[in-house]
C-alpha cells in the first residue's frame, strides 16, 4: 500500500498545483517589488536635487539619436501597411480609403506600439546595459557609499527624458508613416493626391493621436523602469550584463503588450 500511496504518477497533480502556485507567488512577489520601485521613481522626480544636464543628455540620446531610425522604420511601416489595406480595398475598387485606414490604424496603434519597441531595442536595452555594468563593477555601490541614491542619479533623468521625449517620437512616426502610406498609394495604386488627403481628414479624428500619444506616454514610463530595474539587479559579471540586458527587453516587450490590451480596452469602452 504504501508504495502504491507514494507512486509517482499519485503525486503529479499535487507538483504540478505546488508548482503553478509558486510560480504565481513569484509573479505576485516580482510584480509588488515592481510597483514599489516606481513609486520610489515617482518619490524621486519631484524631489530634489534636480539633475538637469543629465535630464538633457538623456533626451538628447533618446530622442535626436533614434530619430534616423525612426523616420526609416516609419516610412517602412506605413508603406507596408498602405499595400496591404491598399490590396484589400482594390477588390471593392475603395482604394481612396487606404490613406484614411492606414492613418487611424498608425495613430491608435501601430506608431506607440512600433516606436517604443524600436526604442526599447536602441535605448532601452543601452540603459539596461549600462547601468547593469556600473552594478558589476560595484560604481551603484560606491554611489551608495557616498550618500547618492541610484534611482535619483540613475533612473529618474532616464524615466523623465522617456516620458518627454517618446511621445514626441510617437508623433514624427505618424507623420512620416503617412508619408510612407502616400507614396505606396500614389506610385503603385494612382491615388489622387487631394483625395488621399480628404480621405484623411474626414476619418482620422483628434482623439485618435492622442491615443496613440497617450499610449506611448505610458509604454515610455513602463520601458524605463523595466529596463534600469533589470539593470540595478544584475550580478555575476559580465554574463550578468547580457542577462540583465536580454532579460530587460524581453520583459519590456511583454509588458507593453499587455498594456496595450489594457489601454485598448478602456478606450474602445470610452
Amino acid at each position: 500500500m504504501n508504495e502504491v500511496a507514494h507512486h509517482p504518477l499519485l503525486n503529479l497533480p499535487y507538483r504540478l498545483v505546488a508548482a503553478v502556485g509558486s510560480l504565481i507567488l513569484r509573479y505576485l512577489r516580482g510584480g509588488i517589488q515592481f510597483i514599489e520601485f516606481l513609486k520610489e521613481i515617482l518619490v524621486w522626480s519631484i524631489k530634489p536635487p534636480y539633475r538637469w544636464s543629465l535630464l538633457l543628455s538623456q533626451m538628447e540620446y533618446i530622442g535626436n539619436q533614434s530619430l534616423n531610425i525612426l523616420i526609416g522604420g516609419g516610412i517602412a511601416v506605413g508603406a507596408v501597411f498602405g499595400l496591404q489595406i491598399g490590396a484589400i480595398f482594390r477588390v471593392f475598387s475603395a482604394e481612396s480609403m487606404m490613406g484614411a485606414v492606414t492613418g487611424k490604424a498608425l495613430c491608435q496603434e501601430i506608431a506607440p506600439l512600433v516606436t517604443t519597441i524600436l526604442i526599447t531595442g536602441r535605448a532601452g536595452a543601452a540603459m539596461a546595459a549600462e547601468i547593469a555594468t556600473m552594478r558589476v563593477n560595484e560604481q551603484v555601490d560606491a554611489m551608495e557609499a557616498m550618500a547618492v541614491d541610484p534611482i535619483s542619479y540613475l533612473v529618474v533623468p532616464r524615466f523623465i527624458a522617456s516620458l518627454v521625449i517618446l511621445p514626441l517620437l510617437c508623433a514624427v512616426f505618424i507623420f512620416v508613416g503617412v508619408i510612407g502610406s502616400y507614396i505606396a498609394g500614389h506610385f503603385l495604386f494612382n491615388i489622387d493626391e487631394g483625395m488621399f488627403m480628404q480621405k484623411i481628414t474626414t476619418l482620422v479624428e483628434t482623439k485618435d493621436i492622442w491615443r496613440g500619444i497617450s499610449k506611448a506616454f505610458a509604454f515610455s514610463g513602463l520601458m524605463t523602469a523595466i529596463c534600469c530595474r533589470s539593470g540595478l539587479r544584475a550580478s555575476g559579471g559580465a554574463k550578468g550584463v547580457g542577462i540583465a540586458t536580454t532579460n530587460a527587453v524581453v520583459s519590456t516587450l511583454l509588458a507593453i503588450l499587455a498594456v496595450d490590451v489594457v489601454i485598448t480596452y478602456f478606450q474602445v469602452i470610452w
